[in-house]
């Protein structure tokens, strides 16, 4: 007698009111799989697996977890069943050590005191078994992010997870990160455990899965075995179109922006200048390091490196997000070092920021809100706001961005990780600038909004404008780059024409070993 699967919902509905995130959802898998699950953004995934994880009920349908009916359980019946879900955006405490963070809510004790010594020993003896290194006694805020990523994972299976829900776990990790998260669940695998993956990279898909489920617009359309199955097919399913998946395909477009470097009087003038730049981490480290660099107009300069190098310093000290401790900034001809940000903003400088949530968006404020932060002056009309043409805006940039679902008065909280994003870019991309710093402009997107991302940066690139890139996902560094710096310690290591670059010859000066 076959047994039942460890997961299978049928025929799931979830809306929000009037938004529908699933509607006839059905996902099957099998114990001692990995199963990755993929669609656009908004396609309604991370609500299915919420429904899966007890954080939402639904509205209809049926959820079996190992041939028992659980629909509509709790997320503490979940857990106790061995569901586990790690959230795209961590859950841990900062000031609370690692141990003290996996064994939350389920603390060991001694006597009336909890045995913290005990919780290391557990979460040492665990991260041996699992293969997932980190320091029990570390804290949280010291942590990299790679390393906290472990910790979530650490938290989920400490509570005996056999169904481990990853919800866009390699966005913020390195390389070698990401193989050492596929190394975890390949055993996880092989002692029978049972993985959903939640992922837009799809070489990932194909590196680490055993099946494909697809979803669109909050419904299942296909389910496929991954071998013999190829990107662009899965692509193919996700849109319902063709995508361009070869991010290399730059030819004429980067030879087109090297003339525009060039003009009737020579070489032009910097659209950003950086020079001797000395900036602090919050640890009160130095970030970034006597740092001098141009970027002229119509050109993209990309920074490559391993997470943790001074990127996220170095920009948020462009965009006025941190103070310099030495150094100059010029946008243009104006040196703009003391400004405020919303100076910067009104001189030409937009921001993308890698964290939507921390920097980008007021989660609890409409899209159309959302859309003009930072900007309200813009839209100030008698000492108030002026509602018809923020309205207007909102209309303008949802159809342009094309953010889903198109209902400005949504609050962003609605939005899928992916749609919250096309509003940061919207906002940054959609109104008058002369020098864009875009950092992880692309994180948690799916194909056909990277596509439609990428696009947007070339032709801004082409139109003349400046534009500072950092991307932990080396291909795009690579795609859309004129020139890439490569980051390490708080220095550029080396600058090299994005022609002449690959990941071969990158990767030493990422890791330190040729700096």
């Amino acid at each position: 007698m076959t047994s039942a699967p460890a997961i299978r919902m049928a025929g799931v509905v979830k809306t929000f009111g009037a938004v529908v995130a699933n509607r006839d959802a059905s996902l099957e898998v099998q114990r001692g799989e990995i199963h990755a699950l993929v669609g656009e953004n908004g396609a309604g995934k991370s609500t299915l697996m919420r429904v899966l994880a007890g954080l939402y009920a639904p509205d209809g349908g049926v959820i079996e977890v190992n041939g028992r009916d659980v629909t509509g359980w709790k997320t503490t019946e979940a857990i106790t069943a061995g569901v586990g879900m790690v959230h795209q955006h961590f859950m841990l405490v900062p000031t609370l050590t690692v141990a003290e963070n996996v064994v939350l809510g389920t603390e060991p004790t001694k006597g009336l005191t909890i045995d913290l010594h005990r919780a290391v020993m557990e979460v040492e003896s665990l991260c041996k078994k699992c293969g997932l290194h980190v320091d029990p006694r570390a804290k949280i805020a010291d942590l990299s992010v790679g390393e906290a990523q472990r910790v979530e994972i650490l938290k989920a299976l400490y509570r005996g997870a056999k169904v481990l829900i990853l919800d866009e776990p390699t966005a913020v990790l390195s390389p070698p990160e990401v193989q050492e998260l596929w190394g975890v669940l390949r055993t996880l695998r092989a002692d029978g455990g049972t993985v959903v993956l939640i992922t837009h990279k799809l070489d990932e898909v194909i590196a680490v899965s055993d099946n494909i489920t697809v979803m669109r617009a909050g419904a299942t359309v296909s389910r496929f075995p991954t071998q013999g199955i190829t990107p662009r097919e899965i692509a193919r399913a996700m849109v319902g179109r063709d995508v361009n998946l070869h991010l290399d395909a730059m030819g004429a477009v980067r030879e087109g922006s090297a003339h525009s470097h060039e003009s009737s009087g020579g070489v032009s003038a910097p659209a950003l200048r950086i020079t001797n730049l000395r900036v602090l981490s919050d640890r009160g480290t130095v970030a970034v390091n006597d740092l001098s660099f141009d970027i002229r107009p119509g050109e993209i300069v990309g920074i490559a490196g391993v997470e943790g190098n001074g990127q996220t310093e170095l920009l948020e000290a462009i965009a006025g997000l941190r103070a310099v401790r030495g150094g100059h900034i010029q946008l243009g001809p104006h040196d703009f070092t003391a400004l405020s940000v919303r100076e910067r903003a009104d001189r030409g400088l937009s921001h993308i920021p890698e964290d939507r949530h921390r920097r980008g968006l007021v989660l609890d404020y409409s899209i159309a809100d959302n859309l003009i932060l930072g900007r309200q002056h813009h839209f100030a009309s008698r000492g108030g706001l002026d509602l018809d043409r923020i309205a207007a805006n909102a209309t303008e940039q949802v159809k342009r961005f094309d953010i889903r679902p198109p209902i400005a008065d949504l609050p962003a909280r609605a939005l899928s990780g992916g749609n919250q994003q096309k509003i940061v870019i919207a906002r940054e991309m959609g109104r008058e600038f002369s020098v864009l710093l875009a950092a992880q402009p692309t994180r948690g997107v799916d194909v056909g909004a990277i596509e439609f991302i990428h696009e947007q940066l070339r032709a801004a690139r082409d139109a003349g404008k400046g534009i500072l890139l950092v991307s932990a996902d080396l291909p795009e560094v690579l795609a859309l780059s004129d020139r890439i710096a490569v980051m390490y310690g708080g220095r550029f290591v080396t600058v090299l024409p994005a022609a002449e670059c690959t990941a071969e010859l990158l990767g030493p000066y990422m890791t330190g070993a040729a700096a």
